[in-house]
């Protein structure tokens, strides 16, 4: 080994010393290992604390590093023991479902193009700029304190002015990303059992929080020009629901933005019908150079809007932050909530992300983010026209991350998804985004987690040749179930 050897490889290279070794033996000094291995203090230092945390060694200050005991398999199948099939008993029916969220398919194997992303390249996120203001956060006297359980106030004045309107800082809860301010919006304004209404299709991260929460999601179509108001007020008449979820601004995944004469009737239906209306926008940094419609809780007069807002998307996927902005009581409740389940956010974190949006350099980033977000979006839809023919684009967003790809008559979004998959691409299939039965088979399609335009259009010519395999094939089967007919 040579100095540029990690510790993993260190790490390694010993667990073979540690097999031929009997619990209780020491291991040879961090001088012996530094000679013998031709690696620096640091990596031994990584090394044995990485085995360490496995449990295969112990160490002892001033003594020295020893083999750890080594436990017995615990036998799954054993009747001995203490057993937990009591648990099935008493967790009763209050299950998780994660399918939404959770890839069937599991990790993707090395060299998988990945379309079905929901996050930022690493060559898109600000990580220079991130880095560097996390460090300075972390070496502030206060760092490690206790943060407010609403967010740093300097924090919430940043969301307020972006959200703009009459937002306040005292409107702004700071939260772990857009995720959990979802799941405490949902908990906080109805109660299990209760309808909430989702545009068909959304967001699978929404209908799993709901579900999570006991709620009820009920479909409500789109339109090329966002949700329909007709349809939301029959829905409201005839579930009683009291909580409305959408995405106003290049909506997940069609990437749809709310007409302009619709935004007032949603909100006019929801007040009349005594409901909240849960705005997700996430999307709100995700413009590709085009004007972004101003948020509806901004317009918003009577507290009927709970505005959702996150910083995880247009950053990286480890920035998690996010906010909740709300007026009345509702805010009260959604505190409650946040409090019960985690007290506040790790104030580094916080700290770090106001000198991000603070700075001039935030601007830039999102300037230059929406033009190559444009770029990776044409060079998508381009590829997807030339190698899939068949296929259909629902139109091409001005925001976002996604197409929405209709699939070819006959054709399984999730059999092409695990075809696409054997192909060495991952893609989303469409029926994770519908609360109820889907219309027809769709796809998601990610054009921002790519390394670059040329792995773009390699990921579809793999996927189109996955859907031609799969129409050859109903061909074939067609064909030689009615043999005297031409395919």
């Amino acid at each position: 080994m040579n100095d540029g050897s990690t510790s993993g490889e260190l790490a390694d290279r010993l667990r073979p010393l540690l097999s031929r070794l009997s619990p209780g033996d020491r291991l040879p000094s961090s001088r012996e290992l530094i000679k013998e291995y031709r690696v620096g203090p640091a990596t031994v230092a990584r090394a044995i604390a990485a085995l360490a945390a496995e449990g295969a060694v112990v160490t002892r200050p001033g003594s020295g590093t020893y083999v750890a005991q080594r436990t017995r398999p615990r036998d799954e199948d054993s009747d001995t023991g203490a057993g937990t099939d009591w648990q099935t008993v008493a967790l009763t029916d209050r299950a998780v479902d994660t399918h939404l969220i959770a890839d069937p398919l599991g990790p993707s194997p090395a060299g998988t193009i990945p379309l079905d992303g929901g996050y930022v390249h690493r060559s898109l996120q600000p990580t220079r700029a991130l880095s560097s203001a996390l460090a300075r956060a972390a070496r502030r006297p206060d760092a490690w304190d206790r943060a407010p359980a609403g967010g740093l106030t300097a924090l919430r004045t940043v969301f307020a002015r972006i959200v703009g309107g009459s937002v306040a800082p005292q409107d702004v809860l700071v939260t772990a990303g857009g995720q959990s301010a979802l799941s405490i919006a949902f908990r906080a304004i109805a109660g299990p059992g209760s309808p909430v209404l989702v545009e068909s299709p959304t967001y699978p991260g929404a209908l799993t929080a709901a579900r999570a929460a006991g709620l009820r999601p009920v479909p409500v179509p789109l339109d090329s020009d966002g949700l329909r108001p007709d349809l939301l007020a029959d829905a409201f008449a005839m579930t009683g629901a009291r909580l409305l979820y959408c995405q106003p601004a290049f909506q997940n995944p069609t990437g749809t933005v709310l007409a302009p004469e619709r935004r007032r009737q949603i909100l006019d239906v929801a007040r009349a019908s005594g409901a909240f209306v849960i705005e997700d926008d996430f999307a709100r940094h995700l413009g590709h150079g085009g004007a972004v419609p101003r948020p509806l809780v901004a317009d918003d007069r009577d507290g009927t809007v709970v505005h959702v807002t996150s910083l995880t998307k247009p950053a990286a996927p480890s920035l998690r932050i996010g906010a909740l902005v709300a007026r009345g009581p509702v805010m009260e409740r959604m505190r409650a909530v946040r409090l019960v389940d985690d007290f506040f956010v790790t104030r580094p974190l916080q700290e770090a992300a106001l000198e991000v949006l603070s700075s001039p350099s935030w601007d830039r980033h999102v300037r230059s983010l929406g033009t190559a977000l444009r770029e990776r979006c044409a060079v998508l839809a381009a590829a997807v026209a030339q190698e899939m023919p068949g296929a259909a684009l629902s139109g091409l967003p001005t925001g976002g991350l996604h197409l929405w790809v209709r699939l070819p008559p006959g054709v399984d979004d999730t059999v092409l998804t695990s075809a696409a998959r054997q192909h060495g691409v991952a893609v989303s299939a469409g029926s994770r985004y519908f609360a109820t039965e889907p219309p027809a088979a769709h796809l998601r399609l990610g054009f921002a987690a790519t390394a670059d335009h040329a792995e773009l259009t390699q990921g579809v010519r793999r996927l189109g040749a996955a859907l031609d395999h799969m129409i050859d094939d109903t061909v074939t089967v067609r064909t030689e179930a009615h043999p005297g007919r031409r395919p």
